[in-house]
């Protein structure tokens, strides 16, 4: 099995869990440059009542706190969900060595909107980004959930 899906299918795993949790689905792990998982978080939003409590965002302070460093240019992040600005910003300034993420998201992805701060030139920091990796697991779980609280989800409007 290539090793950015089995690592994608661990953040899957931590994204079932936050939507057991009432969260919305989105699961992040980081791993290190010997591919050693550092730390394993889901969304905490909506039950820590915080706009920042993103899963790549967790990650990100979980990683750096357990390396002592906020520089993780040796890490992997893998996330469900395609970042937000906010997360991929967050990315930039935590010198992530490279993003996975699985579903795109074409209404807030950071990427999908335009947003590619990644690899903008103007930073002092650029990384590689592959998306899409189990996309439709990623995006079913999305779904589902969504499906589940809100009763006109995906319903023609006339």
């Amino acid at each position: 099995m290539n090793k950015d899906v089995w690592f994608m299918k661990i953040a899957l795993e931590e994204a079932e869990n936050a939507f057991k949790s009432s969260e919305v689905p989105v699961g992040a792990i980081i791993i290190d440059e010997r591919e050693n998982i550092l730390v394993r978080t889901s969304n905490q939003k909506e039950n820590a009542k915080n706009p920042c409590g993103h899963a790549e965002i967790l990650a990100i302070q979980e990683a750096a706190k357990k390396i002592g460093n906020w520089r993780l240019e040796k890490c992997t992040l893998y996330v469900t969900l395609e970042p937000c600005p906010m997360c991929l910003g967050a990315l930039a300034q935590a010198r992530i060595g490279k993003l996975c993420f699985g579903a795109y998201d074409p209404k807030g992805g950071a990427i999908s909107l335009g947003y590619n701060l990644y690899k903008d030139k103007r930073l002092n920091h650029r990384y590689p980004v592959m998306g899409g990796i189990l996309h439709y697991d990623a995006s079913k779980l999305m779904s589902d959930f969504f499906k589940l609280r809100r009763p006109n989800y995906n319903k023609p409007i006339y």
